[in-house]
């Protein structure tokens, strides 16, 4: 075991006996939401895993300790410094810095794919996955490199809108990431349900993407599978109206200098006040709804082992 992971005993038994596991990302309770609606979201996402059947493992890197499995009063705990800069953000090259400096971290899309394999979960869920900045084709998500080398399959409602998504979708072709449309022939956009973008393949249940799965490691190749689901339609925005906002962020966001790391949480924040919170409302039920998924994909590739 390796000494500076520490996995939940509840979560280590469902492990060991093959049973469905779904990992959830920590960066949503610290640099997404204010508190409580952070804290909220995380426990409700956590809800959401169980419906579908299976156990939720929120990862985080806490006091320096790798940490799959957040008790309540962690979750609390890091909700509560959301918005403080005491909580590092951590993709792949900050673990180690993270872990070497005994500090608290919250979990990217990268991040949490690389802990989850560690821990030996297959599943992830999110909401949305990083990619191509809009007019910066070279400020590129990690995410985007990990889902092309890590194993493990990040059910997601695409790429954050508020990208360049058609460009976004090249560079997971180039890493050889399989994007599955979940009961869709086109790639969803986030708040809205599509950004006329194909998908590589369509599955409808979560029997066949667990035989996805199952081939996937049987041909032992090393990279992630993406599965795409779009927002609940009563939750998902008018298209051209999340276009619109986002457009009209991204502008100022230019006209600012806001670039980089800061870029995606202050264009996510700028179009939730653009849009009167409907980007929000799309948000948190596309979470939600991603997680039930995650569940049921967990325990139909649990049943076929």
């Amino acid at each position: 075991m390796n000494e500076f992971l520490s996995i939940s005993p509840r979560i280590s038994d469902i492990l060991a006996a093959g049973g469905p596991v779904v990992a959830l990302e920590s960066t949503v309770i610290t640099h997404g939401l204010p508190y409580p609606q952070n804290v909220e979201t995380a426990l409700a996402m956590e809800a959401a895993v169980r419906s579908g059947g299976a156990e939720p493992a929120t990862i985080a890197v806490l006091h320096g300790r790798i940490t799959v499995g957040l008790t309540l009063d962690d979750i609390e705990r890091l909700g509560q410094l959301a918005g403080s800069g005491t909580v590092r953000k951590v993709s792949r090259r900050d673990l180690p810095i993270s872990v070497a400096n005994g500090e608290d971290g919250a979990t990217t899309v990268a991040g949490t794919m690389i802990l989850a394999h560690m821990a030996g979960i297959e599943i992830f869920a999110t909401g949305g996955i990083g990619g191509v900045h809009r007019g910066h084709p070279f400020d590129i998500s990690a995410d985007l490199r990990e889902l092309g080398k890590t194993p493990v399959t990040v059910v997601s409602s695409g790429a954050k809108s508020i990208l360049d998504l058609p460009a976004t979708r090249e560079v997971l072709e180039t890493e050889g990431v399989t994007i599955v449309g979940y009961g869709v022939d086109e790639l969803p956009a986030f708040f809205a349900r599509s950004c006329g973008l194909p998908v590589d393949v369509r599955m409808d249940t979560p029997a066949q993407v667990a035989a996805l799965i199952k081939a996937r490691r049987h041909l032992n190749l090393t990279g992630g599978t993406l599965i795409t689901v779009p927002a609940p339609d009563e939750a998902c925005m008018d298209p051209q109206e999340a276009e619109d906002a986002i457009t009209q962020a991204a502008r100022e966001a230019d006209e600012a200098g806001i670039h980089g790391p800061a870029a995606t949480p202050w264009l996510l924040n700028r179009v939730v006040e653009l849009t009167d919170g409907r980007s929000m409302t799309a948000n948190t039920a596309l979470l939600q709804n991603n997680g039930r998924i995650g569940g049921q994909i967990a325990l139909a590739l649990s049943q076929l082992r």
